[in-house]
């Protein structure tokens, strides 16, 4: 065990926020999401998993990894089909997280959000069975001292 991180945070998942470089996505998913299939084509092709549900998950990462200040919104979620404009409730819960990391939130439609998924460093798959429970989230810097 260490000293200040989350027992939730497994050491494979800390190594890949460590790998991870500014502007890398790490994708947050539901699941329901098809986290295999996606996964095995990124840089990190195993699927890392989090005993918790999506915006907890992502809190964790964040109070871990800094989000990207260099683009508008750090943090792109899915879209319902058929309904753009309407929140889930899980990503309800995740703008807090989002705007406490001093970001902003997105979304893009289905198969856009699986074409980012694609294009990510590694997926983190929650214990969350909610629909539309999914983000991606891009890896800033730290500011130099």
């Amino acid at each position: 065990m260490l000293k200040g991180i989350d027992q939730r945070i497994s050491p494979e998942l800390l190594y890949v926020l460590a790998q991870m470089g500014h502007g890398d996505d790490l994708a947050i998913v539901d699941m329901n999401f098809p986290a295999a299939a996606i996964a095995r084509n990124l840089p990190y092709s195993q699927v890392l998993t989090i005993g918790a549900r999506m915006p907890q998950a992502a809190g964790l990462v964040m109070g871990l990894m800094p989000l990207d200040t260099f683009v508008p919104a750090a943090a792109t979620t899915m879209q319902v089909v058929d309904d753009p404009d309407s929140v889930p409730e899980a990503v309800a819960e995740l703008i807090p997280f989002v705007e406490r990391a001093g970001s902003a939130l997105q979304s893009v439609d289905r198969f856009g959000f699986y074409e980012f998924a694609r294009n990510s460093f590694a997926i983190l798959q929650t214990q969350d069975a909610r629909l539309y429970a999914n983000v991606i989230l891009k890896k800033g810097v730290l500011p130099g001292k």
